[in-house]
């Protein structure tokens, strides 16, 4: 992919045209981001659900050890488990966050993709990516969203509202398809 100063003009590949999006990221792309990979991976449910099973695990051997009352088991074990829930939430919020603060000077960004990869150009920042960077993404109502592979654990937001032509969506979609897994 030839970038010529983070320059990348619309060509044809062998499967087809390369699509643009343009847009300005936000905090909340990122935490859809974040919820996401929540939901619909085994790291991102097993980092949701971590701390609401300690937390409930260590509330019934402390009541077992202590031989408490029912009542007490019960009281403790939803305070305990709701805290450990509310503080997963906030640690998504604070992570998107940071995520987002990385990525804000760029400005207003600029993605072109097609089979090979995606040049992204930013106000500040250009850089060339080979999908090979990744192994999966995973699709929102207002996002498609690149999960890093084996040697990179990045994620890769891209929003459906920076799409020139509708049918843009449809085209990324089609090259997502041909080159990362779909989750």
């Amino acid at each position: 992919m030839d970038t010529m100063g983070g320059d990348f003009s619309l060509q044809d590949t062998d499967r087809g045209t390369a699509v643009e999006f343009v847009y300005r990221p936000t905090a909340a792309d990122f935490e859809e981001a974040l919820r996401a990979r929540a939901r619909r991976t085994p790291a991102g449910r097993a980092q949701a659900l971590l701390a609401p099973l300690v937390a409930a695990a260590a509330v019934v051997v402390f009541a077992a050890l202590r031989d408490a009352a029912l009542p007490v088991w019960i009281i403790s074990l939803v305070l305990s488990v709701g805290l450990a829930s509310w503080g997963t939430v906030r640690g998504l919020r604070t992570m998107a966050r940071r995520l987002f603060s990385i990525v804000e000077p760029y400005g207003q960004c600029r993605m072109v993709a097609d089979d090979r990869g995606a040049v992204s150009t930013g106000e500040r920042v250009s850089f060339t990516t080979d999908w090979t960077v990744f192994r999966d993404y995973l699709e929102t109502p207002g996002l498609f969203v690149l999960l890093g592979g084996e040697r990179a654990a990045g994620v890769a937001v891209l929003p459906k509202r920076g799409a020139q032509d509708p049918a843009d969506v449809d085209r990324l979609r089609a090259i997502l398809d041909r080159n990362l897994k779909h989750l």
